[in-house]
């Protein structure tokens, strides 16, 4: 069982501080790569939960691989993100406070396909990324705006 699994056994639904990892995969067109979640609908990039004495690079490329399939080659901090903007409160009532590490990478392997967690998957161009993005993700996804948008066509 998970370590998120177990802490909810003992404290409910109540707010924890989580620590998060995920990466921005970006095809050589600069598109980046979202996934829609099953549980809430909203698009976001692969990522998850780090584990107990997991290192965070590890954990965003072991959710970058069960989730879409594709192996991490390289990869580069984009970002640390934090604060109340970052709370989110699941469908199912489980309340966290994220401390999410991004990466970003353009070098990977493999055909995207994903798992039960999403419902489908796209490559979008900046200018075309969707505006349901899960919310302790938007803080990211407008960096990465902001940061891409010279690229946009």
């Amino acid at each position: 069982m998970d370590y998120v699994l177990q802490l909810r056994e003992l404290i409910g639904h109540r707010p924890i501080m989580m620590v998060g990892a995920a990466v921005l995969v970006v095809d050589k067109q600069n598109r980046l790569l979202l996934m829609k979640r099953s549980d809430s609908g909203c698009w976001g990039p692969p990522g998850g939960a780090v584990e107990p004495g997991e290192k965070v690079e590890n954990a965003a490329k072991r959710e970058t691989l069960e989730e879409t399939d594709l192996e991490i080659c390289d990869m580069s901090l984009f970002g640390v993100f934090s604060g109340p903007e970052l709370y989110y409160k699941y469908p199912n009532g489980d309340e966290i406070y994220n401390v999410t590490i991004i990466y970003m990478s353009g070098n990977w392997r493999g055909d995207v396909k994903i798992n039960d967690e999403h419902t489908e998957w796209h490559w979008f161009e900046v200018g075309q990324i969707p505006e349901d993005i899960s919310p302790p993700i938007r803080p990211v996804i407008e960096q990465f705006k902001l940061t891409f948008s010279k690229y946009a066509v």
